[in-house]
This record gives structure tokens, sequence and C-alpha cells, in this order.
């Protein structure tokens, strides 16, 4: 291993990506000369609106692209500007436009704990849609309503997602795992006119009703005038009267599936922050914005093509979940999976790649450190044959998960730790098929986004660890926050640090070679005597510990100024003895910094996340600040909290 080097791909096989044939189309087109990424790159930022065009063309979006590929606001080029102004496109259309040539074939490919799999075929696929957006209109749905999903990660929410774009309406989605409070907090905002939910779901061994809990969400939310539920095992539930059977709705006559064409920028989905600093923000996202993006992102970045078996370990209440389903614009068979991904046991994941055959796996990388602590080893027990690409997100992935990846699930894999968020319902920085991997590096920032690093002065700085920022105007950039009448809250959100700046909240650093390494929060940043480090470099040493099985670490106010508190949950009959804490502190002052060895460790027994696994830093901080948390509603653990609240030892 060179410099960090983990992996390269041959000649023969970026010769034969779908980035290098777009790198050709460039060329031949602009009459450029580019060659390999970093070219494409450069010349993506300067000419951004001859990008766009361009990938419209390669991707073979259908719709019309109307006369203007960019208005450009003078005042702010970046934050105000609109892309495509003039263009009309359906998303459900371009998602179902490979149908026809593959109609007998695989679109979906659906498996749960008890892995037995079901399939759906792209005629079977659009005929259900045709049934349901059939359904849709004679309930009155229209252009700009709002219908939702209270689902598991089944086929039927794909195909009820595909009806409500289909006919121009607006898709908005959490999973069945929130409680009442959480989905009214989300749903009580965006007044869905239609819910679809599941009877039951399945987590680790266990069956959960949905019926009871979503009866209460249309109860407290007067817009829901229909229900419908469907059947997660297939079997028919006994519903109350007003209450509509998914069945029901396949088994009538529906007239030919029909696309209604909307604006570039008319709303597509709502996506929602996790809310633990306030109500979730309602984020509108457009239906171009998501489908050049995921387009951009599927194609290039991860070279996804017809007949692939593209799966992501997603929830409906996560933005990895639409990213998922826009793989279906690229000819992708969906592969599908909702449960436990340990259940029945650590290899469930493996078998569904294996039996599959697997093209692109993505996880977050909290999954891949689970695995390497229970000593899985994949590569062994499973062929992975086809696995070109493995995805991860949701947090840092530290070095040495990058280590057990090569090591213990493929040695030849293109290995993507992409970065980005709900916000933009896409990433900054993420993967290319023509670049090597370096060790805790994502490998490059997204084409066409002008992503840098900025220190505290403002100023573009590479080696140096700042906030990540965009400093250029891009197609999924949110189309608001839902009832911001006057912008304020997106404002606020991401552009009022430097006019016309996309402050994204992430803390990294730019490598020489052009690739990412992340660090955390900006806002969980800790900064005891005026030095700053992100957590991640924490959790990155003290979570490689076999005593340790997770970590959460703040910075606690302190005689004016920050010490460092590190939580740790422990491994099974492991004790938090005197003799530990001093190995955990030698951990953390020789592999990571003097300066911020913890000043106190306690043990917890949970470790408090929010829905998408993603670390509550900042509710722990406010906890043992003695704040109050704005949604406890937002995490999937929240009486974890309470361990965290009056600690002697944090008085002392």
């Amino acid at each position: 291993m060179k410099d960090g080097l983990l992996w390269a791909p041959d000649k023969e096989r970026q010769t034969h990506t779908l980035l290098a044939a777009f790198i050709r189309a460039v060329n031949q087109t602009h009459d450029t000369q580019l060659s390999g990424y970093d070219d494409l790159y450069a010349w993506s930022v300067r000419q951004s609106g001859d990008f766009w065009q361009q990938l419209w063309q390669f991707a073979g979006v259908i719709g019309d692209p109307g006369e203007s590929v960019c208005d450009i606001d003078p005042e702010h080029p970046n934050r105000d500007s609109h892309w495509f102004p003039t263009a009309r496109l359906n998303y459900a259309e371009n998602l179902l436009k490979h149908a026809e040539q593959y109609a007998d074939q695989p679109a979906m490919i659906f498996s749960g704990e008890h892995e037995v799999a079901r399939t759906l075929t792209w005629r079977e696929l659009v005929d259900q849609v045709a049934a349901i957006r059939h359904y849709l209109d004679m309930q009155g749905v229209q252009p700009g309503d709002v219908v939702a999903g209270y689902l598991p990660n089944l086929p039927e929410t794909v195909i009820a997602m595909l009806a409500t774009a289909a006919l121009g309406a607006i898709w908005t989605s959490t999973s069945p795992d929130f409680g009442v409070d959480s989905v009214l907090d989300r749903f009580g905002q965006t007044e869905p006119k239609v819910l679809f939910t599941s009877d039951h779901y399945h987590y680790n061994g266990k069956t959960y009703d949905c019926l009871n809990k979503a009866q209460q969400v249309v109860d407290n939310v007067p817009a829901i005038e229909r229900l419908v539920v469907i059947p997660f095992d297939g079997d028919r539930p006994s519903l109350p009267a007003g209450v509509d059977n998914w069945q029901d709705l396949l088994a009538k006559d529906a007239p030919p599936l029909r696309f209604t064409r909307v604006a570039f920028n008319a709303p597509l989905f709502v996506l929602y922050s996790s809310g633990t600093t306030g109500k979730p923000k309602c984020i509108i996202h457009s239906v171009g914005g998501i489908l050049l993006n995921h387009l951009k992102e599927h194609q290039l970045h991860s070279d996804v093509r017809p007949g692939d078996r593209f799966f992501y370990f997603t929830t409906c209440g996560w933005m990895m979940w639409n990213w998922q389903v826009s793989a279906l614009a690229s000819g992708a068979t969906l592969v599908l999976y909702d449960g436990s991904p340990f259940y029945p046991d650590a290899g469930v994941l493996w078998r569904l790649a294996e039996q599959h055959q697997l093209t692109l796996f993505g996880t977050a990388a909290k999954y891949l450190e689970a695995l390497e602590k229970q000593g899985v080893t994949p590569k062994d027990d499973y062929s992975l044959a086809s696995l070109r690409v493995l995805c991860s997100t949701g947090s840092v992935l530290a070095p040495e998960q990058f280590d057990y990846v090569y090591q213990k699930i493929k040695s030849d894999l293109q290995l993507s730790s992409i970065a980005g968020g709900t916000d933009i319902c896409g990433c900054f920085v993420l993967g290319s098929p023509l670049s090597p991997v370096y060790r805790g590096e994502s490998q490059k920032r997204g084409l066409a986004l002008d992503v840098q690093v900025f220190n505290a002065q403002g100023q573009a700085v590479e080696e140096q660890k700042g906030e990540l920022v965009c400093c250029n105007s891009f197609p999924n950039q949110p189309v608001g926050f839902w009832h911001d009448t006057d912008g304020s809250r997106y404002h606020n959100a991401y552009w009022n640090k430097i006019d016309d700046i996309w402050f994204h909240g992430d803390y990294v650093r730019l490598t020489a070679q052009g690739g990412m390494v992340f660090y955390g929060r900006s806002d969980a940043v800790l900064n005891p005597g005026g030095v700053r480090i992100g957590t991640a470099e924490i959790y990155r040493h003290v979570n490689q510990l076999s005593e340790i099985m997770d970590s959460v670490v703040i910075g606690q106010q302190w005689q004016n100024d920050v010490r460092v508190v590190l939580f740790v949950k422990l491994a099974a009959g492991v004790t938090l003895d005197e003799s530990l804490k001093q190995a955990i502190k030698k951990t953390i002052r020789t592999q990571c910094t003097p300066r911020h060895v913890p000043a106190v460790i306690a043990e917890v027994s949970d470790i408090p996340r929010t829905k998408s696994g993603k670390l509550a830093e900042l509710a722990v901080r406010d906890v043992v600040h003695g704040q109050d948390v704005a949604q406890l509603s937002a995490l999937d653990n929240p009486a974890s909290l309470d361990q965290y609240r009056q600690r002697p030892e944090l008085t002392e």
C-alpha cells in the first residue's frame, strides 16, 4: 500500500465506464481535450451549464429541456438562480422509460427477514403504477397535492411514489418505526391528501402492528381523506370501513399509464430534517433537480447501467430511499430489503448480495464497523463476483473500515464513502470509477459542484481543516422549505454565513489527491483551549478498542473553558475500571491528540442516535448542560438520554 492507496481501476475497467463515455461525449461536443476525472471536474465547474445540458442528452432524459439552461439571478447567482426554467418533464416517466425494452425482466426484487424473495417485472411494475395512479385520480389528487407513505421499504412503496409522481403530485414518506408524534411533526406540516401504510412490518424477528398508529395519524391530520393499507406478507388484512385495501385497487380496471409533465422546478419530494433542534424542516426537492442529480451520481459516479442489481440498506425515512429508487432511471433492478441487517444473523445482507448478484451494495458506516467488531468476513463465506461498488454514508467512515472492506469483503472494489444529505437529496462528495481509493478519503468532489473548504476567515484552503462549502449553483438545491413564505428559514439554514455561499455544516479537509476527509459535524467540533478537533477523530480510535461497542463525545462548558467528556458503551462482560480508562486516554493521547484527552469518561448502556443512525451529539450536549432537547421524537432511542442527565462525575 503506497501513500494510503488501497485500490485503483485497471485500464480496461476505466475504458468501459459510463464516466469515460461521458468524457468522450464532452470532448466531441465541446471540442475539448479532457482526460480523466480531474479534467472533467474542473470543466464541469467552469462550464456547469454545459455540463448539465450534456448530462440531459447523455442520460436520455425524456422531456422538453426548454430554451434556457439557467436563469442567473444577478444579485444571488448561487442561491436564487433557476435551472431549466422552461423545461417540462415527469420523474416517473423517466424512471419507467426502460420498461418496454426489459418488460419481462426484474424491475424490483424484495426480501425481508424471512429471506423469501419476490420479484416484480418491469411490465408488472408499469401495470401496478397505472392502477394506483388511477386510484389517486379518482380521489381527486392533482399536481401540487401531497401523498404520503408511512411504510416499510416495500415494492409497493416505490409503486405508490411512482403513481404520485406520474400525475405530477408530491410524495413524502417516513418509516413505520417512527412514533405517532414524530409522524405528526412531519405530515402535520405537509398535510397529505392520501396516506399509504402497511398492516404490519417485521424487525429483529418480531412483528409490529402499523394500523393503530396510522389511524391515529389520520385522526390528527384533517387533510388526509383516504387511508390505503398494503399487506406486508400478502395476506388480506381485516380493515375497518372506509379504509382501502391495496389489493382491491390493483384488481380494478385502469387505463394505460399516463404521465403529467410538469415544470423542471415543480416539487417532487418533501424530505425532513432530523428535527433534533426543533420541528423538522420540510425540505422541498424538485422534479428535474432530483432526476438530473441522481442520474449524475448513479451513472457517472457509480457506473450504474441497465441490468445492474442496485441495493441500499435504508428505510423510507432516510433520503437514501429516494436516492436508491432513482436507479430505475438507469435501467437497474432495485433489490429492496426490509428488516434488521443482523437478523437472523450478520450474514443476511451478504446472502442477499450473493443470491441476487448485487453490483452496488450501499450501507451505513456504522454497519461496516459493527461487522468488523463481530469478526464477519463476507469474502470467505459468500460469492461476491458481481459486486463492483460499495457505498457507505450516514457517518464518517474511519480509515480502519476502509481496511476492513478491502481485507474482508472484496479487494477489487470501488469503495465510495459518499457524503451530502437530506438538504440536497444527494452528495457533495462521492466516488469516481476512474480514480484510486485512498485510505480514509472520500474519492472526489461531485461533478459540477464547486465544493471547497473554508477556514475561519472564509478563505479557500487545501490540506487544512475547515468548513465544507459549495460556491456555485446546482439544480438539486432545495426549492425551499414548506410554509417558509419569505424564504428566511431556507436562507438561515445554509446561506447566512457568507453571502451566496452554501455552508453545509461538515468539518473536513481537501486532500492533495482531490479527495475529502471528514471529521464530523462542524457544530459538534470539540474546542478545549481554543484547539479544534472533529469528533470523528475520537471515534476512529476509541471505537477500535475491543472493549468499546460504541461511544459519543461532547464538549462540556467547564470553568470558563470546554472540557472533553466521553461516554462509552461497553462490550458484554467489560467493566469501566481505572485500567480501561487509562487505556482509552492513552489511545487518544498517542494516536489522536494530547489536547483532547477526555477529562471525564463515563459508562452508558446506550448511545442516542437519530432514526437514520446518526449520532445525536447535540442532544447529549444539551442534556449534559441541563437544557431541553427540542424534539425527542427525532431520536430512535430517546429514553437513552436519561442516562446522561445530572451525572455526578460531570459536576466534579
